[in-house]
């Protein structure tokens, strides 16, 4: 009788600490967040806001005389893409992977429609015009992807140790990507195509994939890039794109105009620029697309090598913090996501300050947080909330208080 006694009142004295969990779970959860990753994210948003104004400012074309109206509409994409964040932050973690698989049929169902009934802009057709807005579902296909793959390898490790992921794993995270491709190579979208295939190759090296299935795709991807061009497959514009980046005097007033333009708005900039609303390039407009894709061109050229570099730096701290978020977690979902989630976010960072400066061919990816656009930032915004929320997760359920089918089920 007595050990039934003090087995009530230990069960009674554990009740006020669960209680206390659940309060700093609901009630605590902005207080925990990670401030730095937040911080990083919101300093990349406003200086793209100055960019994309500064690159809008004399672009009558463009504006229709409404000197802000690029600037507005920016800090709207803004203002949504932190709302969604919020959201992803706030939902309970077992209903993110609940939720991971409608997120990922509707990419696909946004994908089919754009081939369906789609708008074609600079040769892509890629997007969706709905109530006047434009929507590029190739971009939240980056964050669905990722997500599916993560999902793949948890759900099939549930309950199970194993040192690696097998040949199964490997081909049913394959295939969850492998739609998505499909239909954006049919579009064609040729720089998203890039960011994927190394988001891909970054989230199955995470996933703990023997080596040799790094090694196939690897060499499955140069092979499968050589065919494309070989065979015709490439638009005719995409083929010049990469003549250009190679030598981009073969067409100076036409694929290679972008990359002269946008080397010379770069050298004009120096240290410390000539001033925000001062760049002789950026305000003369020789730059095409300068408040899109070639938005780092406006920072070379006003912000010189020192604001270009904060840029970067900023950059790098997302990248970072998503990378420790990874290494942190004991969950295999949270784990595969956040890296797949540095990989995206440190590619197609690296693809589009590369065509910027002339080192990488010219493929149309936006600069995340930066560039102006509502799709790239809503699904940034999507993928800096499910970070703080692995990272919430990691916080509430150390590895010490777990139950042993909880922890780590698959090691690289």
């Amino acid at each position: 009788m007595s050990n039934r006694i003090q087995a009530t009142r230990a069960s009674a004295g554990s009740r006020p600490h669960r209680t206390t969990a659940s309060r700093r779970v609901s009630f605590l959860r902005w207080g925990d967040i990670d401030r730095v990753l937040l911080g990083a994210v919101v300093l990349l948003s406003l200086l793209g806001c100055l960019l994309i104004w500064s690159a809008t400012l004399e672009r009558n074309d463009l504006t229709g005389g409404d000197t802000r109206a690029f600037l507005v509409k920016q800090v709207i994409n803004v203002g949504i893409g932190l709302g969604l964040m919020a959201m992803v932050v706030m939902t309970d973690h077992r209903w993110v992977r609940i939720l991971a698989p409608i997120g990922y049929l509707v990419a696909i169902g946004g994908l089919v429609l754009v081939l369906v009934m789609g708008s074609t802009i600079n040769g892509s057709r890629s997007w969706l015009i709905i109530g006047g807005m434009s929507l590029q579902p190739a971009e939240l296909a980056k964050l669905a992807v990722v997500v599916g793959m993560a999902l793949v390898v948890a759900e099939r490790s549930e309950g199970r140790w194993r040192d690696r992921v097998g040949t199964v794993d490997v081909l049913l995270m394959l295939l969850v990507a492998g739609v998505p491709a499909v239909l954006i190579l049919a579009q064609p979208d040729l720089g998203t195509m890039l960011v994927l295939t190394a988001t891909v190759f970054g989230v199955i090296a995470a996933s703990g994939a023997h080596r040799r299935w790094l090694a196939l795709l690897a060499g499955g991807g140069l092979a499968a890039g050589a065919f494309a061009v070989m065979s015709g497959f490439l638009e005719e514009y995409q083929v010049d794109r990469f003549l250009a980046f190679t030598n981009p005097q073969l067409d100076p007033k036409g694929a290679g105009y972008n990359v002269e333009q946008a080397r010379i708005a770069v050298g004009n900039g120096g240290l410390f620029g000539q001033g925000l609303f001062e760049g002789s390039q950026t305000q003369s407009g020789f730059v095409p697309e300068q408040h899109t894709d070639f938005v780092f061109t406006v920072a070379g050229e006003e912000l010189g090598l020192v604001g270009a570099a904060v840029i970067v730096a900023l950059l790098g701290v997302v990248i970072w913090r998503a990378l420790r978020i990874a290494s942190r977690t004991d969950d295999v979902f949270g784990r595969i996501a956040a890296a797949g989630i540095a990989c995206w976010f440190g590619f197609q960072a690296f693809q589009n300050i590369g065509m910027c400066l002339g080192i990488m061919p010219v493929t149309g990816v936006p600069l995340p947080f930066v560039s102006y656009g509502g799709s790239s930032m809503f699904a940034g915004m999507l993928a800096i909330g499910l970070l703080q929320n692995i990272h919430l997760r990691t916080l509430t359920a150390p590895a010490s208080r777990m139950a042993p089918q909880q922890r780590v089920l698959v090691r690289s």
